[in-house]
């Protein structure tokens, strides 16, 4: 497989899983190459994401890893041989790597559950609203990035549209219900829309209030990706300069324990939707 100058973190994790394998059963980099005929550079670069790997070599690597986990290593296989453009290819020279990567995480995902702490999902924030927020950029963002990040944004929504939806869970506290990006009308049409959103069948939408007082990492909003199994899920957490990818197994059985504890604070989609009407006549 040739070298790929800009790996998606999707083709990085195949190869993190790999590596993972390998290191597994204690094998060190020339161990392996003896053992699976390959060159150690190969190995490396296959397991850094800068080679691609087919699926029937994630295969042969992964039986003579002695790996016993068939679903796991079928749904790895699967990964690497995704080889088609995704929509988000044509935002490739406008936007970071870190955006693009969201949007294909979120194209191929079983399920997402988020808490969202100052801002509505990004699956469904209405134009206005999204607008507003990249407004408030600082630096001020240029005009021409502003309207691809705002195309981006909206594009992303179809993944709600498409024939198999992921199952979506949003935890979404009181204070992103009541902060204002641009001025009222914004604000209320957007709840307005979180509310008609929160009615598909593959969407729940959940209020925290603030009466349900404290949780564990309140700081930035957290979104939690399954995928086909649960060794391939994902964790993103806001940064200053976009989203942060986590996978390590730790991390994403903290963060499963974390948002449980949220959700086990948040009202039940019915409440929640009288709470939200409620702050929507108060806007």
């Amino acid at each position: 497989m040739p070298p790929r100058k800009a790996p998606t973190a999707r083709q990085r994790r195949v190869g993190a899983e790999l590596r993972k394998m390998r290191q597994s059963v204690g094998l060190a980099l020339a161990e392996a190459a003896t053992l699976l005929g390959a060159e150690r550079t190969t190995i490396s670069n296959t397991e850094s994401g800068r080679f691609g790997v087919s699926g029937e070599r994630v295969r042969n690597w992964a039986a003579s890893y002695a790996c016993p986990d068939e679903a796991y290593v079928e749904a790895l296989a699967a990964m690497a041989e995704e080889r088609g453009r995704g929509w988000w290819e044509d935002y490739r020279n406008d936007l970071t790597s870190e955006t693009l990567d969201l949007a294909e995480l979120e194209h191929h995902a079983a399920g997402i559950r988020a808490v969202l702490i100052m801002y509505m999902p990004g699956l469904l924030q209405t134009e206005d609203y999204a607008r507003a927020v990249f407004a408030e950029a600082v630096p001020r963002l240029p005009e021409a990035r502003q309207r691809r990040l705002l195309s981006h944004r909206l594009k992303r929504r179809d993944v709600l549209d498409r024939e198999n939806p992921p199952e979506c869970t949003f935890l979404v506290h009181e204070a992103a219900l009541r902060m204002v990006y641009g001025d009222s009308k914004i604000a209320r049409r957007q709840l307005d829309y979180l509310l008609r959103e929160s009615e598909r069948d593959n969407v729940t939408v959940r209020v925290v209030p603030f009466a349900a007082g404290g949780f564990p990492e309140t700081g930035s909003s957290t979104q939690y990706v399954y995928g086909p199994v649960p060794q391939l899920d994902t964790l993103l957490t806001d940064t200053a300069t976009g989203p942060a990818f986590l996978d390590a197994e730790t991390r994403l059985v903290n963060y499963r324990a974390t948002m449980d504890r949220v959700e086990g604070l948040s009202l039940d989609p019915r409440k929640s939707r009288d709470f939200i009407r409620e702050v929507a006549q108060q806007v």
